[in-house]
């Protein structure tokens, strides 16, 4: 069914109310909720503190506009706690980054087969094969220090096997910048999904910059520091794809539509009926920011918003397993290399990138080891007997002392 951002003009900012009662919601459950409600809720929170940080940023370049900015921006601080503390106790922070990296394959290969430019779905089908691989390694990681079985967290939507190589994924800055969109002639579904993916790639990145330094093992610390130095480099990826001439007012614009967007597409694939209705008042939430936005852009700028939002959205992100694709893209895609905003065969990867990454594993590197020996199979958590000992061992394919204490090897 489509969706017209001007079919509705949605709740106006003075009527939108929160309570903390109403704010902290009975959290999900890893066992009991399907994984996929999870993937929604980590994208929103990913969208609303986007729009957090976008609205701070604006609001410290544009005098006249700080006012309405603040207004909606409280409103969104309190969608983004809501939203994100819907997340449950019963997650470790390590299993919530293997939830973490669902999002990322799941969203990126949902957007990657609806995107309307060909150049920028493959920025999404490079970056796909990258997160693909971070799932694999921090699976290996859950294996070794909680001895879980990532599958229970993603329930069996998402493959666990290896992508590009992660320790291949740290290349010169000068190539991760892609060619960004043309504002004046791009389809609106381009700047709504690179909106969507620079705002869930910023929220990982922070996270993994966030959670890393809890950790006591040596190994897990320094995997941390890897994976969030490659989620740097995909947050640089794919805010290049954003067009730059863009007026501060436009990009404002742009962002609420894309939170109306997001939350449309969720309302219609959530599946529990209590989230569901958090979506739907926040979709009503969001009408009434967009239309204030649209309303200050015409005013400010003397231009129809009618320019930048040029039609309904005919169907929403379809939110679902997307295995097959991206294991034709694994097939296909795997050896890719940037070359600055190209992409070439492994065989001619430039220089420069060779070398940063020789020097970032000048003593090491993390991601290898961790996984060295490690096939992910179902049951980890079971026990079973040795046969010959009669010790108790874990069913998993990979047991710590598989691993250098050192949790580096020399290159």
């Amino acid at each position: 069914m489509a969706f017209n951002l001007f079919d509705s003009k949605g709740t106006p900012i003075e009527n939108q109310r929160y309570t903390w009662r109403d704010m902290v919601r009975k959290p999900l459950s890893k066992l009991d909720d399907d994984a996929f409600t999870r993937v929604r809720v980590i994208i929103m929170n990913g969208i609303e503190i986007e729009a957090l940080r976008f609205s701070h940023s604006m609001a410290r370049h544009q005098r006249e506009l700080r006012l309405p900015l603040a207004l909606v921006r409280r409103s969104e601080q309190h969608q983004a706690t809501m939203i994100n503390w819907l997340l449950g106790p019963d997650h470790s922070p390590l299993e919530t980054t293997i939830a973490y990296e669902q999002v990322a394959i799941e969203l990126t290969a949902a957007v990657a087969q609806r995107e309307p430019d060909a150049y920028l779905a493959q920025c999404y089908r490079y970056g796909l094969l990258e997160d693909f691989d971070h799932i694999y390694r921090y699976a290996a990681l859950l294996d070794r220090l909680e001895g879980k079985d990532a599958n229970n967290i993603i329930q069996s939507y998402t493959d666990i096997v290896p992508g590009r190589p992660t320790w291949e994924h740290h290349r010169h800055p000068e190539d991760d910048l892609r060619n960004p969109y043309d504002r004046r002639t791009a389809h609106m579904l381009s700047k709504m999904h690179a909106l969507t993916i620079t705002a869930t790639e910023q929220q990982t990145h922070n996270y993994y910059m966030n959670v890393g330094p809890l950790f006591s093992d040596p190994i897990a610390r320094q995997l941390y520091a890897e994976i969030a130095s490659v989620e740097e480099q995909h947050v640089t990826q794919y805010e290049s794809m954003l067009d730059p001439d863009e007026s501060w007012l436009e990009k404002w614009v742009l962002h609420e539509a894309n939170e109306c967007y997001n939350y449309y597409s969720m309302v219609a694939s959530e599946p529990n009926r209590d989230i569901k209705a958090i979506w739907e008042r926040f979709l009503d939430y969001e009408l009434g920011h967009f239309h204030l936005a649209a309303e200050l852009f015409q005013k400010y700028e003397g231009r129809d918003v009618a320019e930048i939002i040029t039609g309904a959205f005919d169907s929403p992100i379809e939110l679902k397993p997307q295995r097959d694709f991206y294991r034709q893209v694994l097939a296909e895609e795997v050896d890719l290399r940037a070359d600055g905003p190209n992409y070439v065969p492994k065989e001619y990867e430039p220089q420069r990138s060779k070398d940063y990454r020789a020097m970032l594993h000048g003593d090491g590197e993390p991601s290898a080891p961790i996984s060295a020996g490690y096939v992910w199979a179902p049951g980890t958590e079971l026990m079973h007997r040795g046969a010959a000992s009669g010790a108790t061992i874990p069913t998993g394919t990979m047991a710590a002392a598989q691993i250098p204490a050192s949790g580096v090897t020399r290159h």
